[in-house]
């Protein structure tokens, strides 16, 4: 992960909660989708792992606090996940077009939406484990759809010693041991770090 990720949770406080008074905050969300959007097309899921400020929000603060329980893995289906995506993405679309297009509206509308959703953040952050709504966040949806397979995790064999340490620490719970295509792997390199023959690399 990049030096600043740690410190980027705080961006989802003022925008949530300063948001209320300042609505014109709200529009850092469309700028945050659109970064997301344009580094998926070639790391897929990166920007999860190291810029995203909700993610940095569950993983430093929420994970001082989480029961770190195993996600569901209906959660992680997309039986699940594009609905939600179509959903938010719909009612936050027909609330923008009721606007008539007045400036801090708009921005409200984007302060509620992020409101709303990092509180469903918190509470499975807390309740199940830090990374539980990036399972199936409607952003980290899109991005594993658009560039899912780049930028992959690889694994030297002969290096490997399965001794799993990689699964242990990886937020999203996924197997990072399996040689596989990992489309909702967010990058964030903590299974490299904790590799104790330093098997692990991303793919440039």
């Amino acid at each position: 992960m990049l030096k600043i990720t740690p410190y980027l949770g705080i961006l989802v406080v003022i925008v949530s909660i300063v948001g209320l008074w300042y609505p014109i905050l709200g529009y850092m969300m469309p700028l945050v989708i659109l970064i997301l959007m344009v580094t998926s097309v070639s790391k897929g899921r990166w920007f999860c792992g190291n810029l995203c400020p909700r993610g940095s929000f569950i993983d430093f603060w929420i994970g001082k606090v989480t029961k770190n329980k195993k996600i569901p893995k209906s959660l992680k289906s997309y039986w699940v996940r594009i609905p939600i995506f179509v959903l938010l993405m719909g009612f936050m679309t027909y609330r923008i077009l009721n606007t008539q297009g007045l400036i801090n509206q708009i921005g409200m509308i984007f302060v509620i939406m992020c409101l709303v959703t990092t509180a469903i953040a918190l509470v499975l952050g807390v309740g199940i484990s830090p990374r539980t709504w990036c399972t199936f966040c409607p952003m980290g949806t899109a991005q594993n759809l658009i560039g899912g397979k780049k930028h992959q995790l690889q694994i030297i064999d002969s290096k490997c010693i399965s001794c799993k340490k990689c699964d242990k620490v990886c937020p999203m719970q996924l197997d990072v041991h399996k040689g596989e295509i990992k489309p909702d792997c967010i990058k964030c390199e903590r299974c490299v770090d904790a590799c104790p023959t330093k098997a692990l690399g991303f793919e440039a």
